[in-house]
């Protein structure tokens, strides 16, 4: 049986240099899907899927927030919790500007400029994550303790 190939994104390279415990999860994507096609797909439990989202400040300084599949980030509180007056998304073109990756594909891993990260505190008590590798299509399957050293994230409880 022949090995099935992978491409070496940023996000594999960065997690590979790392020396972080990863599986790879490929899944049939499906635009617009979300995590929900990935969670069937992969027949787990979308909670444990986690999407990466582009954010900014009313100032225009953007970073990434990692949240639970099945839950929304509450940008109130998410403001809140930062100190900042709003917070919105990025559109999709800037989102691609800040992470070299395309909507959809977007992984906290390799991005290509450096931001700072917040986690939905709740994800860290997880067994188990898979998020995104840096291509539509493809997860990593890590345990959610491996952000704290390769991300040093800040833990917010912003889900609704």
């Amino acid at each position: 049986m022949a090995k099935e190939k992978f491409p070496m994104t940023p996000a594999i390279r960065a997690l590979k240099k790392s020396g972080i415990d990863f599986s790879l999860c490929p899944y049939k994507y499906e635009e617009k899907g979300g995590t929900a096609v990935a969670a069937k797909e992969l027949n787990v439990d979308e909670h444990l899927v986690i999407k990466t989202l582009v954010m900014e400040r009313e100032n225009g300084d953007a970073f990434l927030i990692l949240m639970h599949g099945d839950r929304e980030v509450s940008t109130k509180s998410l403001a809140r919790a930062l100190g900042t007056k709003t917070v919105r998304s990025c559109d999709p073109q800037k989102a691609g500007r800040h992470t070299g990756y395309v909507v959809g594909g977007i992984s906290p891993f390799g991005i290509r400029t450096p931001l700072n990260v917040c986690v939905e505190e709740s994800i860290m008590s997880l067994p188990k994550i898979y998020i995104n590798a840096g291509k539509r299509g493809l997860l990593v399957r890590i345990r959610p303790q491996e952000l704290d050293g390769m991300l040093t994230p800040t833990r917010v409880n912003v889900a609704r």
